[in-house]
């Protein structure tokens, strides 16, 4: 009897080695699917472990560029930040490992799929609605949503315990009270003790940033460079570094803003499915590159297209976070913002200090600022005497209305 086949998302870490080895009982044929975003990770001795215990082939998939290219510049583009404060970085990631994860599945005939996300969490959905956007008739197994499998395995104890049974690695060395998740674009960390939203996070925990108190006491000084909205190179002002390949530059400025602390963010928010969470990011390159880009638009973005595109940030941000990246609203969204970014090419100074990103300059061959015009030393072409009317056409409705206001107290 052939066995069916199932692609399963596997990271090497606990949860998804346990999954694999529970498929394998089950009766699956199963290729592990590891997706490299820029993580830091073992990706050899993850393919090891995975052949280990069983799966019969592992697939390593270089997706950073296509990350960096095609998910993170075009949150860029649109200022997409989740409830003023969150900047997506997971939310980015989710719908790329699924796509790739459909494409081997279509290479391999799979006919199933299978993710490590919980039943709690914004994950499921964000792996879920992509699968079945690519892929319609796909079979989807989500073990923690799983009857059988629930019944097995009640907590992380049940899990190590059948890890342990079944001869499969794991790492008990590592005693960090939180869960991380880490890409090119951030890490993200959560439960543990950071279930507890008044507990300040320790600073050992943070991975990609100095905390301010450690950083130079000195600015680093670098220049961005955009087109169409989109950074195409970074250069270091004091050392000359230039960068102008799209992951180059995201670790550079990884790298910079890492050293001068900046991009930290400490957010209770709200989840898809309803849940409040207390979630703790370090996203340096992202939060450059947002102060940056939307500076250059101020310079160069017409005033009422700007206003329309704001209004429609918080929904862009909020697609991205429920996991809607493949959806026709969204491309409608996408193609609207990057029509906005037509003009936005340029370049911006930005100081870099303890965790402060400081806009020192800004230039742009397509500037709507003039400098004659908005002088007070002079006209540059603006006649004052013609703000009497404007003024005038203006205060109409208000006059009406401070009129009726005083009839209506006769």
């Amino acid at each position: 009897m052939v066995k069916e086949k199932v692609v399963l998302a596997y990271s090497g870490g606990l949860d998804t080695s346990v999954i694999l080895h529970w498929l394998l009982q089950k009766g699956y044929e199963v290729i592990a699917y590891i997706a490299d975003l820029g993580q830091e990770e073992d990706f050899k001795a993850a393919k090891e472990k995975a052949l280990k215990i069983g799966a019969t082939k592992v697939y390593i998939e270089d997706l950073k560029e296509e990350f960096v290219k095609d998910f993170i510049f075009p949150a860029i583009r649109a200022n997409a930040i989740y409830e003023g404060k969150y900047l997506l970085g997971t939310s980015l990631a989710r719908p790329l490992i699924a796509k790739r994860q459909i494409e081997v599945a279509m290479k391999e005939k799979a006919a199933a799929v299978a993710h490590g996300a919980t039943g709690k969490g914004n994950d499921q959905v964000r792996f879920e609605l992509t699968y079945y956007t690519l892929a319609p008739k796909i079979k989807v197994i989500s073990p923690w949503k799983d009857e059988e499998f629930l019944r097995k395995f009640q907590g992380r104890t049940d899990a190590i315990e059948y890890a342990k049974k079944h001869g499969i690695p794991v790492k008990q060395t590592k005693n960090e009270p939180w869960s991380s998740d880490d890409n090119i674009m951030h890490i993200s960390y959560e439960a543990g003790e950071l279930e507890e939203p008044d507990r300040r996070p320790r600073e050992n925990m943070f991975q990609m940033t100095v905390s301010p108190k450690e950083a130079p006491d000195r600015e680093t000084e670098i220049e961005i460079e955009f087109k169409k909205g989109t950074p195409i190179k970074v250069k270091n002002s004091k050392n000359g570094i230039l960068k102008n390949t799209p992951v180059e530059l995201f670790a550079y400025l990884n790298e910079m803003g890492g050293k001068n602390a900046i991009g930290r963010v400490d957010m209770v928010e709200n989840r898809f499915v309803g849940i409040k969470s207390r979630g703790v990011y370090e996203t340096p390159a992202g939060t450059i590159l947002l102060s940056s880009h939307r500076d250059l638009e101020g310079l160069t973005m017409d005033r009422e297209v700007m206003r329309i595109r704001d209004s429609l940030i918080p929904k862009f941000a909020e697609l991205v976070y429920y996991g809607f990246w493949f959806s026709p609203e969204m491309e409608t969204l996408r193609e609207l913002f990057d029509k906005t970014q037509e003009w936005v090419t340029g370049k911006v100074r930005v100081a870099l200090y303890k965790g402060n990103v400081i806009i020192t300059g800004r230039e742009s061959p397509y500037s709507l600022y003039n400098q004659s015009q908005s002088s007070m030393d002079e006209a540059g072409g603006y006649d004052p005497k013609d703000a009497t009317g404007f003024i005038r056409i203006n205060a109409v409705r208000l006059i009406n209305n401070a009129l009726r206001k005083k009839k209506s107290k006769k």
